[in-house]
């Protein structure tokens, strides 16, 4: 797909790899629409990067309907999810409460499945589409404080592969990204600290692979690709 015809929704798209994302994609030629779930900030990223603003919570299934037919509304056609919207926290397990886990899995879980549910609708009538899952190595290999966030990418990967096996035949591609570790808020918020270095990932990189995957001619795809940094601290 040529970007200058892509017609994308950008989940947590006012910040990080999604704002990268949204930013590359416009650059591009593409069309693009970011949402989050704070209004100030969502205004500022779109204006920053020349996207449309949306505002809402993706693991709420009203909102995710509303964000879809919002992108269509707006251009007339839509053909590309970037399924980003994620956040983790990171405790042991004898701490960890039922709250925090739900809370983690009804954005990284139940909003992914949402937004690519409402997407794949659109995309299935067309007969074309993208969906791009951001996962992450999480996804892959477990690690000490990690079981609400871990789990939830090992779920991510696993509807990805389920969403490839239901959708190739309708010309959907189904693509996921594994980035390593990458240096933005994402850490901050989950409660673990992060040293900075001019060595690792940054938010540029993984948009950068992301729209690698969407230029690939639509008669293949990457189905899953991670990225990480060459010689990190």
């Amino acid at each position: 797909m040529k970007l200058d015809e892509c017609v994308a929704l950008v989940t947590g798209g006012s910040a990080g790899i999604g704002l990268e994302t949204a930013r590359l994609l416009v650059k591009g030629g593409a069309r693009v629409a970011i949402c989050g779930r704070e209004k100030p900030r969502v205004d500022q990223a779109a204006k920053e990067v020349g996207a449309l603003g949306l505002v809402g919570d993706v693991g709420k299934e009203a909102d995710a309907v509303r964000l879809v037919r919002a992108v269509v509304q707006q251009w007339g056609d839509y053909n590309t999810l970037i399924n980003n919207a994620g956040w983790g926290r990171f405790i042991s397990l004898l701490d960890l409460s039922l709250e925090d886990f739900q809370a983690i899995m009804d954005t990284n879980v139940f909003g992914a499945m949402l937004m690519a549910r409402e997407s794949a609708r659109h995309f299935v009538s067309k007969r074309r589409g993208n969906i791009v899952n951001v996962s992450s190595t999480a996804g892959r290999r477990g690690f000490a404080g990690g079981t609400a966030y871990v789990a939830s990418k090992f779920a991510l990967g696993g509807m990805t592969e389920c969403w490839r096996a239901e959708l190739r035949s309708h010309e959907v591609r189904v693509m996921q990204i594994n980035p390593s570790e990458v240096q933005t808020g994402f850490a901050a918020v989950g409660g673990r600290k992060q040293k900075l270095s001019d060595k690792k990932l940054r938010s540029e990189e993984i948009a950068h692979a992301i729209a690698g995957m969407l230029t690939m001619d639509d008669r293949g795809f990457t189905t899953e690709l991670t990225v990480f940094a060459t010689n990190p601290d």
